[in-house]
């Protein structure tokens, strides 16, 4: 088997296109702007009835920190719960605690909900202090994977590190190399020998079928952005799937 492409898809279209295009996994999300929030069950329970592929969800209660209170993670593992009933094939979540390492109750909280499903570390494992701590800590908590981008902005910018992250983990979880992800940094990465999963958005946005842009009023913090609809680009997607 070669190495898995995984897509963060924000939009009921997003996520079609990608599993038309040949993605192999999806990471359903909401609110591209602030990086990813709990998806509607209703554009996840409409998925899985339209499509074959794993569907991963992201459990995310709000757009900033990661440091949740008792009421959101209560509503975290509802989240959880309601979607692995409607057929979640694995979850996407990260909790941290107030000096930048990760909450291993409340993750452990979260990974019991899942009542086995796979769940992936997201990026708040870049914001963590101490990443090989984080790592372990991770790994004691039972979850699958870790989406990173090696402590940095871009996978680029990371890309020593997420190196490194691959030593210190060996076998015993995947790092998935995510944010910014780029074709040639799956050829540099395959190199190791233990790169198994990717994840990259392989964005762009289409044209509004809006046929009048009001001229003044923006209901978006991204006025171009407003006027067109965020999708998924066939042509990145087949590049990642040549080198992969």
């Amino acid at each position: 088997m070669g190495i898995l492409l995984e897509a963060p898809v924000f939009t009921l279209e997003a996520a079609l296109k990608a599993a038309e295009y040949g993605v192999n996994r999806l990471e359903l999300c909401a609110d591209f702007g602030e990086g990813g929030t709990t998806p509607s069950v209703g554009t996840f329970d409409f998925l899985k009835s339209e499509l074959s592929i794993p569907i991963f969800v992201m459990i995310r209660p709000r757009g900033g920190d990661f440091i949740y209170s008792k009421e959101e993670l209560k509503v975290m593992e509802n989240d959880i719960r309601f979607l692995r009933n409607l057929g979640a094939d694995g979850f996407v979540f990260g909790a941290l605690d107030e000096v930048g390492q990760v909450n291993q109750d409340a993750c452990q909280k979260l990974i019991y909900a899942a009542e086995g499903l796979p769940c992936t570390f997201h990026r708040a494992f870049d914001i963590t202090v101490e990443k090989r701590l984080a790592l372990e800590s991770i790994i004691d908590c039972g979850f699958s994977r870790i989406l990173t981008s090696g402590g940095e902005n871009t996978v680029t910018l990371g890309m020593q590190n997420i190196k490194n992250f691959m030593t210190w983990a060996g076998n015993r979880i995947i790092i998935m190399p995510g944010g910014g992800s780029r074709p040639d940094h799956v050829l540099e990465l395959k190199l190791l020998g233990n790169l198994k999963e990717v994840h990259a958005s392989c964005k762009t946005f289409r044209l509004s079928k809006s046929r009048y842009n009001h001229p003044s009023v923006c209901l978006s913090t991204d006025q171009e952005a407003f006027n067109n609809v965020l999708t998924i680009d066939r042509y990145q997607v087949q590049e990642f799937l040549k080198v992969l």
